[in-house]
């Protein structure tokens, strides 16, 4: 038994793949959101997701780590890891482009990568989707940001820890989705993410947990657990929760700015999963942003799913943007660095905190 909680509908399928043209990236797949609450084990999933939609390769590109405040957050995570997993074996389910399993390797880890849309040259990483037939076994196992894209996630545990010979330890790494709530983060909602976990979601997924809390300014959770402590039917008695009235509401507070000052200019700052969903949004409530802007050379000169916008770099969109310009900074954690690198010289709307709500 469920209950509807949001509904969204034509958003990309995966919102982190780009296109070398603006009529491809028009016409890429579309999919729908129906997020509903399990009132058994209070897990919340997107109803209308179908995996097999979704096919991952070279043109996801989804690396944060261009970012020295994103890199800090990978050394808060390093930190997590040597309180529990110093001088063990790991496995990096999901390792992405490798950033984070190389710096591992290189504080003396010895790790193994899985991920099919891996592009390195590690001859430790296998490029190929996690699935028990690949007969690995490790001490502790890594999932940083994999379960919230992953079906039935307690069968995906499952399954991880019948390949571990049913024990270790796991560290997961999840959106945190009181935190989406808090901020009426709606464009951090999207298809790719199934799933949206709240920290008792996953405290209450294992019955053994050594540390869990919250990361990267709360936008994250985390937790540390035994695997062989998996519950598969949960314990406890599940609150029915809602979303905020007001959920949508900061979109018309966008239009409305950028259709005040249209001599201005405009531009948003990120165009990764939240930037994407912006974009496409305000593009169909009537306005367009000058400039998209991302400091991922993988995305710079490429378009954005459905919307068709273009990704321009910094130095570009500084060239075009005039002093003054209105810039929505899609991830507030990153601001005082964007405020650095273009020179304190536009009006700086940092979406997600909660003066902009």
């Amino acid at each position: 038994m469920v209950h509807e909680l949001y509904r969204a509908t034509g958003l990309p399928v995966l919102q982190n793949r780009t296109f070398a043209d603006a009529a491809s990236a028009r016409a890429s797949a579309s999919a729908d959101i129906v997020l509903v609450q399990d009132q058994v084990s209070g897990l919340i999933f997107n109803q209308a997701f179908d995996a097999d939609k979704l096919s991952y390769d070279s043109d996801y590109q989804n690396e944060q780590a261009h970012s020295a405040e994103f890199k800090k957050h990978l050394s808060d995570v390093e930190a997590v890891i040597a309180r529990h997993f110093e001088g063990q074996n790991l496995i990096e389910v999901g390792c992405g482009k490798g950033y984070f399993l190389e710096q591992l390797r290189d504080h003396g880890y010895a790790i193994t990568g899985i991920d099919p849309a891996y592009e390195g040259s590690n001859a430790d990483v296998i490029k190929a989707p996690f699935t028990r037939g690949l007969g690995l076994a490790a001490d502790a196992v890594v999932l940083r940001h994999v379960l919230e894209h992953i079906a039935d996630p307690v069968a995906f545990l499952a399954q991880i820890a019948e390949a571990n010979q049913g024990g270790g330890q796991i560290y997961i790494e999840v959106p945190c989705f009181d935190w989406i709530l808090e901020r009426s983060a709606w464009f951090d909602v999207f298809y790719e993410h199934v799933n949206y976990f709240r920290l008792d979601d996953l405290r209450r997924l294992f019955g053994t947990v050594h540390e869990a809390g919250h990361l990267f300014g709360g936008q994250y959770l985390y937790i540390v657990a035994d695997l062989s402590s998996l519950q598969t039917t949960p314990a406890q008695t599940i609150e029915r929760m809602s979303l905020p009235a007001n959920f949508t509401a900061s979109l018309e507070r966008a239009v409305q700015i950028i259709q005040s000052a249209p001599e201005h200019g405009s531009g948003i700052w990120g165009a990764s999963s939240k930037g994407v969903i912006y974009s496409l949004f305000l593009q169909r409530a009537g306005v367009a942003v000058d400039q998209v802007v991302d400091i991922n050379p993988a995305k710079q000169g490429r378009y954005l799913p459905l919307s068709g916008v273009r990704v321009s770099s910094p130095q570009e969109a500084m060239d075009a943007l005039p002093e003054g310009a209105n810039l929505f900074v899609m991830n507030s954690n990153y601001l005082e660095e964007i405020k650095r690198m273009t020179g304190g010289r536009y009006v700086y709307h940092a979406v997600d905190s909660a003066s902009f709500q």
